[in-house]
């Protein structure tokens, strides 16, 4: 099939969840024998700072064609426009299928469909909700919504209940096909230990991009009421978020056990993972967080909000405190800390790679290829 993937930021990138599933599905679909194009959006990766010296001009990817798109550089409208170029483009790729991703992009669904191509959706999660988001973007995003419930042959969301969402307020049917995991690289405390200090077991990681939505002020706020040795490891970098980015490093300079070491990727970042003694992603909104499929990849102990976005994905295999309640959330990190439900790692790394698997999501997502 000839397949074209559109709504992301850019591929390779971990700038996102949505990044990553992007890279994923493209990947493996060429080796399965597809031509799939992936229309990156041209800009500066926010994150990564030296993301774009060695991609600027990229063309291909393991085999995935690469199209970039041109926009300017201002929130909200940079996505807009990067939509409307994108889905004009793609009129002229003979694709038997346009795979969009986001609620966002899919305001610009009603193009493909006058000319009436085949369209599939991913809903990463009701973005509208996030609170980086202003009056205008709001509304965009939920006119995406909409537009999608409208026009789009297949809609695939990421959890049950983002599914009962769309059926109780639009009785539109979706199809659920979660997110995936690989099989991690366990690695020795190499990198970080000559960066930051660190050692294996002797810190509490949080790695997911630094937006008020992931509630890591919480996070930040109950740890430094915890009489600890261990450290509070802030790995990930800001999206459109400087306001929210400066009150947190204001937050952590506060506490010299705090160590914030920006965007991470690699070994530094397969390092965190493989040596921290608990994760935790407080967040209260998410989609299916990519982050907390790799840290229990890895084995990790996990602590999360009890959003279910968060417990669909952990089930019985690491503890939750009640979302936004830092109090709540104190006294679970201490009972964590004193070893209090702690998991085996192997029971909690055989769980997730047996349950959410890339060949997995990649098989059924042809399948509503074939069948939308």
């Amino acid at each position: 099939m000839r397949i074209a993937m559109i709504g992301h930021k850019r591929i390779p990138s971990r700038e996102g969840g949505v990044e990553v599933v992007v890279e994923e599905l493209s990947t493996r679909l060429v080796k399965d024998g597809h031509q799939v194009d992936v229309y990156n959006r041209r800009g500066k990766n926010v994150q990564d700072k030296n993301a774009d010296k060695d991609k600027k001009n990229l063309k291909e990817y393991k085999g995935v064609n690469i199209i970039t798109i041109p926009t300017i550089n201002k929130k909200g409208i940079d996505a807009l426009i990067y939509s409307f170029l994108a889905s004009i483009r793609a009129l002229f790729g003979k694709y038997d299928v346009l795979h969009y991703h986001a609620e966002g992009s899919c305001a610009m669904l009603w193009i493909p469909h006058l000319f009436k191509k085949k369209i599939v959706v991913t809903i990463h999660g009701l973005d509208w909700q996030r609170s980086k988001w202003g009056g205008f973007a709001t509304k965009y995003i939920k006119f995406g919504e909409k537009l999608a419930v409208k026009y789009a042959d297949k809609i695939i969301v990421l959890s049950k209940g983002v599914q009962q969402y769309f059926k109780d307020t639009y009785n539109r049917d979706t199809v659920f096909i979660p997110n995936g995991v690989n099989k991690p690289v366990i690695r020795k405390a190499d990198i970080i230990n000559k960066k930051y200090g660190l050692i294996k077991d002797d810190y509490i990681l949080f790695l997911a991009r630094i937006v008020p939505e992931k509630g890591l002020h919480y996070l930040i706020e109950a740890f430094k009421q915890l009489k600890t040795d261990k450290k509070l490891v802030i790995a990930g970098g800001a999206s459109h978020t400087n306001d929210y980015l400066e009150k947190i490093k204001k937050m952590a300079s506060e506490d010299d056990r705090i160590i914030m070491t920006g965007f991470v990727q690699g070994q530094e970042l397969e390092e965190l993972y493989s040596n921290c003694y608990l994760y935790c992603l407080p967040s209260d909104v998410e989609g299916m967080p990519i982050s907390l499929l790799e840290a229990m990849s890895y084995g990790c102990n996990c602590l999360v909000s009890n959003i279910e976005e968060n417990t669909q994905v952990t089930e019985e295999y690491a503890t939750n405190f009640k979302k936004s309640n830092v109090d709540d959330l104190k006294l679970k990190l201490e009972n964590c800390l004193n070893g209090i439900n702690r998991k085996d790692k192997n029971v909690i790394s055989n769980y997730i790679l047996n349950k959410y698997n890339w060949e997995n999501v990649v098989e059924r997502t042809y399948e509503l290829y074939k069948r939308g």
